[in-house]
């Protein structure tokens, strides 16, 4: 459990220019108070003591703005920047080293029984207000535009944008892409501004991670 804390307190410090110090993320940053409240309410989850897991979870609500269902699988390293307004289902699943932003819905679309909510890969991006809905996958290293809404399936390897979600970019190239998450090729001009603006953010995150 340490050493899970140490590594997710490090991936903050490399991803958050304003993150000056250990004790500072561990004492004051809401994302992990969430994470730590979470990994709690779900022991208890697993266990079938439902009714202490909703408590925890929702006192953590109450405390950061974050709020988890306990039944959720989330991986390691995640990071929640600034965390408020952000709403994970209960069947959503969250691999590693995935970084998420303010006001991110991983929910349902109501329709669904079951599996309802998506499946995030490992080292996705999310950005601010992105709304991701129904029980599908968001492939490894793909990036989510802030505002973006994703009703299906986004693949590995790339960005999307907009209301509903496009396909921009697939391994960092330029696509008119049509396929299963939009069947209208993409000349949107600000859309396609908003992933110049996460691209450059990305590398000076992977700057900031190397000691550059």
């Amino acid at each position: 459990m340490f050493k899970d804390l140490r590594e997710t307190i490090a991936a903050y410090k490399a991803r958050d220019p304003a993150a000056r110090s250990s004790i500072e993320v561990f004492l004051l940053y809401p994302g992990i108070k969430a994470t730590i409240s979470h990994k709690r309410a779900n022991f208890f989850y697993r266990h079938n003591m439902k009714f202490i897991a909703r408590w925890i979870s929702q006192r953590s609500r109450k405390k950061t703005g974050i709020e988890i269902h306990p039944g959720a699988k989330i991986g390691k390293r995640l990071v929640i920047d600034h965390g408020m307004g952000i709403v994970i289902g209960e069947t959503a699943e969250i691999g590693d080293d995935v970084l998420i932003y303010q006001g991110v819905t991983l929910g349902g679309t109501g329709k669904d029984t079951g599996k309802r909510h998506p499946t995030i890969g490992n080292n996705v991006l999310i950005g601010a207000g992105a709304k991701i809905l129904g029980p599908f996958k968001v492939g490894d290293n793909s990036r989510i535009a802030a505002n973006a809404v994703v009703l299906k399936e986004v693949p590995p390897n790339s960005t999307a944008v907009g209301v509903p979600a496009r396909i921009v970019r697939v391994d960092g190239q330029k696509v008119n892409y049509v396929g299963e998450v939009d069947q209208i090729p993409i000349t949107d001009p600000v859309a396609l501004e908003l992933i110049s603006l996460h691209e450059q953010i990305n590398a000076l995150l992977e700057k900031k991670a190397k000691g550059e």
